[in-house]
């Protein structure tokens, strides 16, 4: 819970908007949570996945892996465990991932 908590305070701190934690751990095997924010901008939205890389790193958590970063509207950071989900809100209203795992517990921190 304290690398949620940690990963939700990092997006808040650069204005990430709606942020929404989801534990998926029983839906899928892909990952254990889904953290999912809104950005304003592709320039926003990469520069809260470069923050939250950065701020990661400096606390010994890394990111597996990014996608979508050149485009900037649907960019994923693989924790292994935590898959952070940054979108356009536009993209993410379309991906509508809170639907698809409608089921899954909110986790409130």
């Amino acid at each position: 819970m304290d690398k949620l908590r940690i990963i939700k305070e990092l997006l808040e701190n650069k204005k990430a908007e709606d942020v929404v934690i989801m534990d998926v751990s029983s839906l899928t095997n892909i990952a254990d949570y889904f953290v999912i924010a809104s950005a304003n901008s592709p320039t926003h939205a990469r520069a809260l996945a470069d923050y939250l890389r950065e701020e990661l790193q400096k606390r010994d958590v890394y990111v597996d892996h990014v996608e979508g970063y050149e485009s900037g509207e649907w960019i994923l950071l693989d924790l292994i465990d935590v898959l952070v989900h940054i979108f356009l809100p536009d993209v993410r209203k379309y991906y509508d991932l809170e639907w698809l795992y409608a089921t899954a517990p909110r986790v409130s921190l």
